[in-house]
């Protein structure tokens, strides 16, 4: 077993190891198990993480992150932005896990469409820090909206990360922080990432929605590959 494939394992432990709150009905229309996580998709050696709140019913049902409504608007302006043209197939929308790390807070989705409660964050982070710390190799991470961003707070001073947010740039900005990470021997383990923050891309967010595309746009050009 792989040593990323021992970190799934250890998730799928830990989930069983306490009930929390997993909107089971959406894993058994799927054919799926429940307490099986959906940690990430793509690349673990690229530049660039898109970081979201946590799985939908399309997410469960393809075993992937970000890649319903919200997730399509994201990879459709990245493929757009690598590629320069817009993407015609489902597989161009693939394509995307070749040039970035997609994963959320919470490996797992919640009931209904309400974010997993403080609690449950907490229990799941040092499995989402190992990924991202001992893991990936990038460098790079967009947020996808206020419970993404807000998930990275710990590695921060929080009157800085809170005078950030409080920023009317702070889409445009970068945050640069250092995440840290403990392995399954103990051993400590940290790496200095940038913040690139972006409203969530939901149809809900009217503030914002129909700005997206040209906020992904102007992220996509900042990228280091």
């Amino acid at each position: 077993m792989s040593e990323i494939q021992t970190l799934i394992e250890k998730i799928r432990v830990e989930a069983e190891r306490e009930t929390f709150p997993i909107d089971i009905p959406i894993y058994e229309a799927a054919g799926k198990i429940p307490t099986e996580p959906v940690l990430y998709a793509g690349n673990l050696d690229s530049k660039v993480c898109f970081f979201g709140r946590d799985l939908g019913r399309d997410e469960v049902a393809q075993g992937q992150p970000l890649i319903g409504s919200a997730g399509t608007m994201v990879r459709k302006g990245f493929y757009r932005g690598m590629y320069h043209q817009e993407p015609s197939s489902p597989e161009d929308l693939q394509s995307i896990c070749d040039r970035a790390l997609l994963t959320n807070t919470v490996p797992y989705k919640p009931p209904g469409n309400k974010a997993y409660s403080v609690k449950v964050k907490e229990r799941f982070r040092p499995f989402i820090e190992q990924l991202l710390v001992i893991h990936w190799g990038g460098n790079q991470i967009v947020t996808l909206g206020t419970e993404a961003f807000k998930w990275f707070t710990p590695y921060g001073l929080k009157e800085e990360m809170e005078e950030f947010w409080k920023r009317s740039d702070r889409y445009e900005a970068q945050l640069p922080i250092t995440l840290q990470a403990v392995d399954s021997q103990g051993n400590k383990h940290q790496r200095q990432v940038s913040l690139l923050p972006l409203p969530h891309p939901s149809p809900l967010n009217k503030r914002y929605y129909a700005k997206f595309p040209q906020m992904l746009q102007q992220r996509i050009n900042e990228f280091e590959f």
